[in-house]
């Protein structure tokens, strides 16, 4: 395995403290604040362990209230909310300094056959024929600002090959969309339950900076303040995260400070297997300039 994916999966395997309070840690204490995704991660796990294997996670609704302390661990606590004859309902608070610090909402399903549909997987070069390792550091990284390229050569448990890299080579107003191909770096098994948590983890990346391509910026701008509001996901089919996922992005709308993305995760071969929506804060930095 891995040591990012095996570091990434020490970091979800929270501790349980008592009946619905768990104790996660994260895993590089280096950084100013805590991964959305880890967060996003981890209470999931924690409401997962609440819920009997045979309901999966069809849904999460979080917000993000205060910056997490990575120096800190975080506790999760999970309130039962429903226990229903095919859904069960979860609430986790995590806290820090005895604040909470993210606010998550589950709901959870037996499985059931119904009606089906989709929409297509936008057409889009495959994952092999785009540039990655040496290539992609020779081709585009090498012309990409100092940030840009400590961010893509950062070691990740999650490999990335962006379709295009044009909204970091340029300060040209493009199109408010984005297409990456995207997948964990090795296997995590069969369980849905922790695939499903490695998603909701990888969920998080760079969907923020899809709301800042219409205004020829990025999330590496010094000009502006970032940050995750709030976080919404759906799990329409189970998935294997080691399996490439075409992570499809695109931004609706951006007004008052917030940048709104939509993100669509296909399967190689087109099936639809998570929707994701999240709204952030994109405030210009006063004297910027911008807005």
């Amino acid at each position: 395995m891995d040591d990012g994916v095996g570091k990434l999966l020490a970091t979800l395997d929270i501790e349980r403290l008592e009946e619905n309070l768990f104790r996660g840690i994260s895993p590089d204490q280096s950084w100013q604040r805590v991964f959305g995704g880890q967060v996003i991660a981890q209470a999931l796990v924690a409401a997962q362990r609440t819920v009997e294997p045979a309901r999966q996670v069809h849904s999460l609704h979080g917000y993000f209230l205060r910056p997490g302390d990575p120096k800190v661990p975080i506790v999760y606590d999970v309130d039962r909310i429903r226990d229903g004859g095919s859904f069960t309902t979860r609430r986790v608070l995590a806290i820090q300094h005895g604040h909470a610090i993210f606010a998550l909402s589950a709901s959870f399903q037996v499985f059931e056959e119904g009606l089906t549909h989709q929409v297509d997987m936008p057409k889009v070069p495959k994952p092999d024929d785009l540039p990655h390792g040496e290539e992609l550091s020779a081709m585009l990284l090498e012309k990409a600002p100092e940030p840009v390229q400590r961010y893509w050569r950062r070691p990740r448990p999650i490999e990335f090959r962006p379709v295009s890299f044009d909204h970091y080579l340029t300060s040209d107003k493009l199109d408010p969309e984005q297409r990456i191909w995207v997948r964990a770096l090795s296997d995590v098994g069969d369980d849905p339950a922790l695939n499903a948590a490695v998603l909701a983890y990888l969920s998080d990346m760079t969907l923020l900076d899809t709301s800042l391509f219409a205004h020829g910026l990025s999330i590496f701008d010094t000009r502006i303040q970032a940050a995750s509001l709030d976080h919404s996901m759906w799990f329409h089919r189970p998935v294997k995260v080691c399996d490439w996922m075409l992570y499809a992005q695109d931004s609706p709308s951006s007004s008052g400070g917030r940048g709104l993305t939509r993100g669509s995760l296909f399967t190689e071969d087109g099936r639809l297997v998570a929707s994701v929506a999240q709204e952030g804060l994109i405030r210009p930095k006063r004297d910027s300039g911008l807005g």
